[in-house]
Parts: C-alpha cells; structure tokens; sequence
C-alpha cells in the first residue's frame, strides 16, 4: 500500500493536527506491513497558489510547463498514485490552512480526478482512502454556538466527494484551545480514535 502523508499546520512540534496525522501513518503502516509513505510538508514546501501564469496546469493535456507547473502536478501524481492519503488538517480561521487549500487546488483536474460524463461531475478517486487529522480550537459540533462557523470538514467533505472519495475518515481533536484540561481530553479521545482504525 502506497500512503501519502500530508501536514500543514504552521505549529511544527506543538502542532495537534501533525501528532494525530503521525499517528495515523503509524497505525496504518501497522496494519499493512510493508507500506511505503510518501511525505510532504506544505508548511514548510508550500505549492504554488493557481494563478493566470500556471492555470493551464489544470488541464490534463498540458506539457510539463514551468516550475510552478510541474510542482503542481507531481503534487497531483502524487496523489494518484496513494492507496491512502493521510491529511493533518488543523483548523484556521473557520477553514483549512492557505497551504492546503493549494494543495487541493492541484487535486481537482478534469480527466484526471473528476470528469463531467453528460454535463454532470463524476468524481475518479473513489477507490482511495482518505483519513484527516483534525484540530480545532473550538467547538463546533453541530449543536454548539459556533457551528454555523464551521466551514473546515464540511468543505474538505464536499471536496474529497466531489472527487468521488466514498472512504473519507475524521479523527477530530476539538476545543484544543480552551485549557489544557479540556486540551488533554481532546486529543486523547482523538488518539483512541486512531486506535479504532481498520485495514483497508
């Protein structure tokens, strides 16, 4: 199995979203011995944001192109060729990390990961797994205050469905930033989660 591991949070060593992604990665290299991780910090090695000069590197048919164009697509190639694709996803002002979403934007090529059969869209990822490493420093679960807020998982599942991703797993650490205690709480019940994944 090919596992691509992602990481976006600015937090480094503090971050809660790259603890739980690491140990996503470990418990499924566990549960499929053999596995090749494949990893990419966009924190550190961000992506190119899609722009008038590289948007052609959207189109499946384009040449290699530039520098900008070629990282985005080894982002994609990337991609295509994971079983499953691990995400730490914390969240950043009611949404993901400006570093994800331009990952994301190089995920979504017509021809590539989604196509439009009839003039409806098909998404093309559907045998992948994905499982996102979730921190948010508040609560927003959809009976609290703040759920109206919450545009961080509901985007990244109308994303990865659009591309037809029907495995899309959450292990979510939330109110990360209301005290250490509820801190604590957090992120062991979020371990426990990691704990209760399954093979492929």
């Amino acid at each position: 199995m090919n596992i691509l591991h992602i990481d976006s949070s600015i937090l480094e060593d503090q971050s809660v979203s790259r603890k739980l992604s690491a140990a996503i990665v470990s418990k499924l290299s566990a549960l499929t011995p053999g596995a090749n991780v494949v990893y990419r910090d966009l924190n550190r090695e961000p992506l190119p944001q899609l722009s008038t000069a590289n948007a052609h590197a959207l189109d499946a048919s384009a040449p290699a192109g530039n520098d900008e164009v070629r990282a985005l697509n080894a982002a994609l190639a990337q991609v295509l060729a994971a079983d499953a694709i691990v995400i730490g996803a914390p969240m950043y002002n009611f949404s993901v990390p400006a570093p994800l979403k331009a990952w994301l934007d190089a995920l979504a090529v017509p021809g590539k990961t989604f196509s439009y059969d009839g003039g409806v869209p098909q998404g093309l990822l559907g045998a992948k797994r994905v499982v996102v490493a979730s921190s948010r420093g508040g609560v927003y679960a959809p009976d609290s205050p703040m759920a109206a807020l919450e545009h961080h998982e509901n985007y990244l599942r109308a994303f990865f469905g659009f591309l037809g991703v029907t495995r899309l797993e959450f292990v979510r650490a939330e109110g990360v930033r209301l005290g250490a205690e509820h801190a604590e709480r957090a992120v062991a019940g979020a371990l426990e989660q990691v704990g209760q994944l399954r093979a492929a």
